[in-house]
């Protein structure tokens, strides 16, 4: 990238020293965390004028690359229809409209002019920079949908409620809640959750439409700051479940939804360290029971599936439905009337095993491509045999598609479009495996163009994670086309923290032995070099949040394998934040990273802590991406590790910061602005890379 004319904005060092267990940190930059301070507000925009102004040159590629992303999207185009009672729902988009627009049918009923617009996200979104929706639900009698906006990006939503015979919302205001939403069975009676003032969901409550929200109920509260809560209803539509976890224990009380005023009853009350999730199946034969995925308490480490008795669903009573296996991570169970769907993970790769509840047979549902993603799509319907899922792979575009539980076809219901001509030939998706330091195999998922041959010229780019127990899984982006035919190969490094192999491979990077996702990423970068896949000087990595701080510490370890970083939203002030239990997620997080209050965990967190690691160093290109209003990863640990990199690499190479000033962690909510945030980040990696 050619140097830039203006000079980096330069944020003035105004040492703060931090000494914890005897160690002494000197933050040169930890003023940067007053929003209030308009010095602040000035760098920020100093950051955005000078990525502007570096990036200028690759204006011409930027536009073009958008072009390309715009010319793949069939902009005016409807999801698959999910039928519910007399009704199918659908969301679809239109050509120059942002956001999706909810609408229903009569079922079986495809006449354009018979469609009801149920809530158009447009038109929320007018006159507001940006627009998420929280909860959209519609009442079991389909007369009324809940709905939840937040046009600030601070993940704080106002809830309202709309009479679907007239399209007007109702006078019924909630300020202040947040994820989490269940209908009780009366169809005026609800639950919502809110957060506390660390955005941590801690309380449910319950509202009865067409009264004030100053006469709602308060249904549960949970005061122990390392769990969060939500609220759901079951499938069946009998129960609505209040659930409450930390990262290593959960606890699930239950409310008879045909009772919304009955008080909660516990399933199994918490243990440290068993963690549970429970669905409900009811028939005439078996009467209501829950069903229990469990860890049970550790003895069952990749999970089992366990029935109980909903009159007194206590642990004596479970009985065992599908045992623990050493080799099979048990997901979750879908229930449905007469077949349960068990999502599990086999050697890194999801699977759907479909249950009979009649004679107990059991048969996989087969997929047809070598890395790939499945998950279980929106299924309104109890008693049916059918089951909507959705699949993608690295060259097959979503796909919605119903399988037949009782004679195990699979129907393709819809295709997403992928215009321009894409043929899915055209490419090729592999599966390999690299070897890490201590030599535990990991996997690589993979895509290139089957005219690109693995003779170590190719560009390449290394997408990672690892944390939280979540799975990266191979999954198509139209987005991705204008690297490939480019002649980039684009992988997916599977590395430990995630939860692609296993309770196991989760807990292998996390805590004390969390360098483990560091060095994986690392073996992987090298395991495509070293096999011809990609060149060693074209190579860029790429990762958000915790793949964010990732990318912190893989740039402070091995600068020289990587031509260009991109960190989006990165975590990378990992100590200063765990010490901050005001911050939202810091009292839940110390389960996943550690409490450096405690010495040990300090002196783990010390040695990768991307921003306390920096050093004098040639670093790659780096184009790093932050929100004002992120509540998840506050702004300041991207902007002031920016400006601490630059003080200290040696490389001239430029270190870039876009401050997104009206949005939080997801970045632009618009699809226009998100496309265009895109081919800026792909612009970026071409340039990196040597590709035009």
């Amino acid at each position: 990238m050619r140097a830039p004319r203006p000079a980096p904005p330069v944020a003035p060092r105004r040492p703060t020293t931090l000494r914890l267990h005897g160690d002494e940190r000197v933050d040169d930059w930890y003023w940067l965390r007053d929003r209030d301070d308009p010095a602040v507000r000035a760098h920020l925009e100093a950051e955005n004028a000078y990525t502007e102004a570096v990036l200028a040159p690759l204006r011409p590629l930027r536009d073009r690359i958008y072009e390309e992303i715009r010319s793949r999207v069939q902009e005016t185009d409807a999801s698959a229809p999910v039928p519910d009672g007399p009704w199918e729902y659908f969301t679809r988009t239109a050509e120059g409209l942002d956001y999706a627009i909810h609408c229903r049918r009569p079922r079986g009923d495809a006449d354009p002019a018979h469609e009801a617009v149920l809530l158009d996200e447009n038109a929320l979104a007018a006159g507001h920079d940006y627009l998420a929706v929280g909860v959209f639900s519609v009442s079991p009698d389909h007369r009324l949908c809940a709905y939840a906006a937040d046009t600030t990006g601070g993940e704080r939503y106002t809830l309202r409620f709309r009479d679907l015979s007239t399209g007007r919302d109702l006078p019924d205001v909630v300020e202040d809640v947040t994820y989490g939403f269940a209908w009780a069975g009366d169809s005026r009676s609800c639950f919502y959750v809110r957060p506390d003032a660390a955005l941590r969901p801690w309380q449910v409550w319950r509202h009865t439409v067409g009264e004030p929200a100053t006469a709602d109920v308060l249904v549960f509260q949970e005061d122990d700051e390392h769990f969060f809560v939500t609220v759901r209803r079951s499938r069946s539509e009998r129960f609505v479940f209040v659930e409450t976890a930390s990262k290593t224990t959960s606890e699930a009380w239950f409310v008879p939804a045909d009772d919304p005023g009955a008080p909660p009853r516990v399933v199994a009350p918490r243990e440290p360290g068993h963690e549970y999730h429970v669905e409900h199946h009811w028939d005439e034969e078996r009467g209501d029971r829950f069903l229990v995925v469990t860890n049970a308490g550790g003895a069952a480490r990749n999970f089992k599936l366990v029935a109980a008795p909903a009159v007194d669903p206590a642990r004596q009573y479970w009985t065992d439905l599908v045992p623990h296996r050493d080799d099979v991570r048990l997901e979750a169970v879908d229930a449905f009337a007469r077949h349960l769907v068990c999502t599990e993970r086999h050697e890194g790769l999801v699977r759907l095993r479909v249950l009979s509840v009649e004679d107990g047979s059991a048969h996989d549902v087969a997929f047809p491509d070598p890395a790939y993603t499945v998950w279980i799509g929106p299924n309104a319907q109890y008693d049916t045999a059918t089951l909507r899922y959705g699949y993608t792979s690295l060259v097959a575009p979503v796909t919605d598609v119903d399988h037949d539980m009782d004679s195990h076809a699979s129907t393709v219901v819809r295709t997403q479009p992928v215009l321009g001509g894409y043929d899915p030939a055209d490419y090729v998706s592999e599966r390999i495996w690299a070897t890490a330091g201590d030599g535990t195999r990991v996997p690589i998922s993979l895509v290139r163009r089957r005219d690109v041959p693995a003779d170590g010229r190719a560009p390449g780019l290394l997408y990672g994670y690892g944390s939280y127990e979540h799975s990266v899984d191979a999954a198509f982006r139209s987005s991705r086309l204008s690297l490939l035919d480019r002649g980039f190969v684009f992988a997916i490094a599977h590395v430990r923290g995630g939860g692609e192999l296993g309770r196991e491979w989760y807990e292998a990077g996390r805590l004390g032995r969390k360098m483990n996702t560091f060095t994986d990423f690392l073996a992987c970068a090298q395991h495509l070099v070293e096999h011809g896949y990609v060149h060693p000087g074209r190579l860029v990595a790429r990762g958000g949040s915790a793949g964010g701080l990732l990318m912190g510490v893989v740039a402070n370890l091995r600068p020289d394998l990587f031509a260009g970083i991109v960190a989006e939203v990165p975590f990378v002030d990992v100590i200063t934040t765990m010490l901050d239990p005001s911050l939202p997620l810091t009292v839940t997080e110390w389960e996943e990273w550690g409490d450096p209050r405690d010495a040990e965990a300090y002196r783990w967190m010390r040695a990768y802590s991307p921003y306390d690691n920096v050093r004098t160093q040639p670093y790659p290109a780096m184009l790093v991406t932050t929100g004002l209003h992120d509540p998840r990863v506050q702004y300041w640990e991207p902007v002031k590790w920016v400006a601490k990199l630059r003080a200290h690499t040696t490389s001239g190479r430029p270190i870039l910061c876009r401050v997104e000033l009206d949005a939080g962690h997801g970045g632009p909510s618009g699809r226009y602005d998100a496309w265009r945030e895109e081919a800026t980040v792909l612009a970026f990696v071409c340039d990196a890379a040597g590709v035009s």
